[in-house]
């Protein structure tokens, strides 16, 4: 039991850098718990003569992949979010128009154009992420957004 406290000492803050890259970070925790239960759980499986850290970090990215097909998003519809007051406390109304005009264009794009421009520009999510996140290829990622982009200027230059 030692050593899986000591690993757990001089690993943790690696695994749990690395999850933040592919997790939200208020679940990193219980995913590197997860982690290193399944490291105590596998250690048989450990050969000493390969890297210990490439061999936990590949324990993370699958412990974290599995986390994210489970897990549910929850998405709020953009009509629901609450318009943010202007400097001095009143709504900028040019701003709301101009919001109102991308909402209705994005409304026009096929799903997954929308979605990964959505995923990018109001997740804040990099393209890597995106295609981790919707399980398909980085270029499916970056051509959708390239079309769907290439399309919102086309209907907001139409409006």
């Amino acid at each position: 039991m030692e050593a899986i406290d000591g690993c757990f000492r001089t690993h943790a803050s690696l695994v749990r850098s690395y999850l933040r890259r592919l997790i939200p970070w208020q679940e990193v925790d219980d995913v590197t718990q997860v982690v290193f239960a399944e490291v105590w759980r596998s250690r048989e499986r450990y050969d000493p003569d390969r890297s210990l850290e490439t061999w936990l970090l590949s324990i993370a990215h699958r412990r974290a992949v599995d986390h994210l097909r489970v897990r549910r998003l929850s998405t709020v519809s953009l009509d629901v979010v609450a318009d943010p007051p202007g400097q001095d406390g009143r709504v900028d109304s040019e701003r709301l128009a101009d919001r109102d005009r991308v909402r209705r264009a994005l409304a026009v794009l096929p799903d997954p154009q929308r979605e990964a421009i959505e995923l990018a520009y109001y997740g804040d999510l990099s393209q890597r992420e995106i295609a981790e996140r919707l399980h398909v290829p980085l270029g499916t990622v970056k051509a959708r957004t390239a079309r769907g982009l290439h399309r919102l200027q086309t209907i907001l230059a139409a409006a």
